[in-house]
């Protein structure tokens, strides 16, 4: 059982995601009584902050992003107390002596860091920290994403990493995998018999995964601009959707039975190359459009710059096993599309012959929402009211689960919430391991060889819309429709 951190470096603790979300949670852990009275938590960035402007920062972060009902002034002046600073300059190995110093006796004990920097800065962080003392046996290290580029760069980065941390506390971060809705998908499919005689070949037709959103560059321009669709969100989030899905049930629910589920899939996914990359992918730019009402610029414009980033991806993947042989995979995520929502769809096959003369029937759909609002719905076919003079009228009618409603005395938890506790307590299981990474770069890089060989680009779509004509296409000549 791995022990307890006692305390919490958080490296780029000023930046967005620190006040959005990583300040937010901890504070509701430590509002749940979940972290230890003698825990603390250590700032870090290159900005020259003191432990109360640092505090008076954190506690604007926790105004502006906790609802007003989950906070008080007494539980938020306790948490203010956990918080110290130390201005650190990655580049600059010098400043991790300043930060062991700071540290003092508590170096000793249990510490988890949180690496939320830019990808060039984890080999000198982690050269840093190893010359500090604080790469030790009883110190584990969270990975934000982007982990590499490639599946070259990803490697890179992880061997910096394994040259202070082993595979066995180093926890790479994907925070979908906190999303309750998430780890849902494994209770519905793991704990209860109904769903699993079906989860086959045999009893579904096809997976959709859809990952959309309304927004465009918000501030990512170099970032994004280098990045694309592909690396920004199927390469970590969809994959790791996906895996889940197709996973066979591991023997228990620990780590390794999980990943290794988990790698099975993705080792099984069939390339996408020169050959069917047409046939199998399509990518787009947003141009100017509507969004919600408001008029938006095109990518381009947005940018400054004509750019062959796509911003839009679908796919059409293949898991070459016998489990899903022939069950086509279509996943599709952009910017700036109607909604922003996270979806799974399971589209279960028709029943064999139907009794119903002259009806038409529906087969069953699945449908998981991740995002915006989490819930699950089964559409199911029943009998509509009535004397049924003329033969039995049948419809579909969904079957829904609200997870909030459904679970309406428990507080809903942001994400990291869940991450940050299992950092804090070593217990790995939802974040990713490094062969999971790679096979799933592995996986994505031969699509890009794929693009690059054929001079494949994106095509234009409207912001607003669905994403290219194309995708509509994908689907459409296997005579399936994307739900929308």
């Amino acid at each position: 059982m791995p022990s307890l951190a006692k305390t919490l470096i958080l490296f780029g603790a000023t930046g967005d995601l620190a006040r959005r979300m990583l300040l937010p949670s901890l504070y509701g852990l430590h509002a749940d009584g979940l972290i230890a009275p003698d825990f603390r938590i250590v700032g870090t960035a290159r900005s020259g902050e003191d432990d109360a402007s640092f505090r008076a920062m954190a506690e604007a972060a926790l105004e502006r992003h906790v609802l007003p009902e989950n906070r008080s002034a007494d539980s938020i002046a306790a948490f203010l107390d956990r918080l110290s600073y130390v201005e650190l300059d990655a580049s600059r190995p010098e400043s991790f002596g300043r930060l062991a110093d700071a540290l003092g006796p508590r170096a000793g004990d249990g510490i988890a860091i949180f690496l939320s920097t830019a990808p060039q800065l984890f080999e000198p962080t982690i050269a840093g920290l190893a010359a500090a003392g604080l790469a030790g046996d009883n110190v584990r290290i969270g990975l934000e994403k982007p982990l590499g580029f490639d599946l070259a760069s990803s490697r890179a980065i992880n061997d910096a990493v394994a040259a202070a941390f082993p595979e066995d506390r180093t926890f790479r971060i994907d925070h979908y995998l906190g999303k309750e809705t998430v780890q849902n998908l494994i209770a519905l499919r793991f704990a209860n018999s109904l769903f699993e005689p079906l989860w086959n070949a045999a009893g579904i037709d096809h997976v959709q995964i859809t990952v959309s959103e309304t927004v465009g560059l918000e501030g990512r321009v170099d970032f994004y601009d280098g990045t694309g669709a592909l690396r920004d969100m199927v390469q970590n989030h969809m994959l790791q959707l996906l895996a889940l899905v197709a996973m066979e049930a591991p023997a228990r629910f620990d780590a390794a039975a999980v990943r290794d589920e988990k790698v099975k899939v993705l080792k099984s996914l069939r390339p996408i190359d020169a050959a069917s990359i047409g046939s199998h992918s399509v990518i787009g730019q947003y141009r100017a459009g509507a969004v919600g009402g408001a008029i938006v610029p095109g990518y381009a414009d947005e940018l400054g710059r004509a750019s062959d980033t796509e911003t839009f991806v679908a796919l059409k993947a293949h898991i070459d096993n016998w489990r899903w042989k022939g069950v086509p995979f279509y996943l599709r995520t952009g910017k700036r599309l109607p909604a922003r929502q996270s979806e799974i769809i399971v589209q279960f096959r028709g029943v064999p012959h139907s009794i119903f003369e002259g009806r038409r029937l529906t087969a069953n759909k699945l449908v998981i929402r991740l995002q915006p609002d989490e819930n699950i719905r089964l559409l199911v076919m029943a009998k509509e009211p009535g004397l049924d003079r003329d033969g039995i009228l049948v419809r579909e009618v969904p079957l829904d689960i609200s997870v909030p409603n459904a679970f309406a005395g428990v507080r809903r938890r942001i994400a990291y919430e869940r991450l940050l506790l299992d950092l804090v307590e070593g217990d790995p299981t939802l974040f990713v391991r490094r062969d999971e990474v790679e096979a799933q770069w592995r996986w994505i890089d031969g699509i890009r060889a794929g693009w690059k060989a054929t001079g494949m680009i994106p095509g234009g779509y409207a912001a607003g819309t669905w994403g290219p004509t194309a995708a509509i296409a994908l689907t459409e000549r296997d005579g399936v429709s994307w739900h929308d």
